[in-house]
C-alpha cells in the first residue's frame, strides 16, 4: 500500500474530514477506525466491524471454508436449484 497524505482541517466542531483520503469503496465498507498516537503522529487504523451474529463464521474453520467454497462456486456458476425451502421457514426469522 502506498503512503497517502493529506492536509486537513478541523471545522468548528474540532471535526477532521476522512474523504480526500478514502476511496469510495472504502467509505462503504470501513464502519470506525482505531485512534492511536505513536511516535508524535496520530494514526487511525480502519476497522470492518463485524455483526455479533455473524462473528461465529470466523471462529469456525470448516463453516468458513464451505461459505468460501460455496461462494466461488456461485461466482463460477457451478449452481442448480433446489426449489422452495418456503416450508422450513418460520415467522420470526
Amino acid at each position: 500500500m502506498r503512503k497517502q497524505t493529506a492536509t486537513v482541517n478541523m471545522d468548528a466542531k474540532q471535526r477532521i474530514c476522512l474523504t480526500r483520503v478514502l476511496s469510495k469503496e472504502e467509505r462503504e465498507n470501513l464502519s470506525s477506525f482505531r485512534m492511536y498516537r505513536e511516535g508524535g503522529k496520530i494514526v487511525l487504523e480502519p476497522i470492518a466491524e463485524i455483526p455479533s451474529k455473524d462473528h461465529w463464521i470466523y471462529k469456525d474453520p470448516k463453516a468458513l471454508e464451505s461459505l468460501m467454497k460455496g461462494i466461488k462456486d456461485a461466482e463460477e456458476g457451478r449452481l442448480h436449484d433446489l426449489g422452495s425451502f418456503a416450508k422450513y421457514a418460520t415467522e420470526d426469522e
